[in-house]
């Protein structure tokens, strides 16, 4: 019976708890992390240039004998023997649109980006 109420005591009674005290295994240290991102933009233009019916004359020392827009329009010297310069443009429409394609333009291009971020951590105790 002395044991139980032995037994019984020290179970119910209260202890003491302790912890060991922990020490760390370094002092001091430090920690380095490189990212490195790559990133490719795939870029496609496809553009056309559209404009109108044109007829146009310029020149120096020319004369036209009527409309430039009239086919039997003829051109000639203003005075013999002297520099002349003529210039004519036609540009026809299409007969559906009423437009002119005057340039195409397709661009297709790759933009590669490269980054690299680099950190540096210090520790000490």
């Amino acid at each position: 019976m002395k044991t139980l109420w032995l037994s019984l005591f020290l179970l119910l009674s209260p202890s003491v708890a302790r912890a060991n005290q922990i020490t760390p295994a370094f002092t001091q240290g430090s920690m380095n992390a490189t990212t490195t991102t790559t990133q490719t933009v795939t870029e496609t233009i496809n553009q056309k240039v559209y404009g109108g019916e044109l007829q146009s004359w310029s020149g120096t020392g020319v004369t036209a004998s009527g409309d430039i827009t009239d086919s039997n329009t003829t051109f000639s010297l203003t005075t013999a023997g002297e520099d002349f310069q003529l210039e004519v443009v036609t540009r026809a429409a299409d007969a559906t649109t009423g437009l002119v394609l005057l340039e195409t333009i397709d661009i297709d291009r790759d933009i590669t980006t490269n980054a690299t971020t680099t950190s540096l951590s210090v520790f000490s105790q």
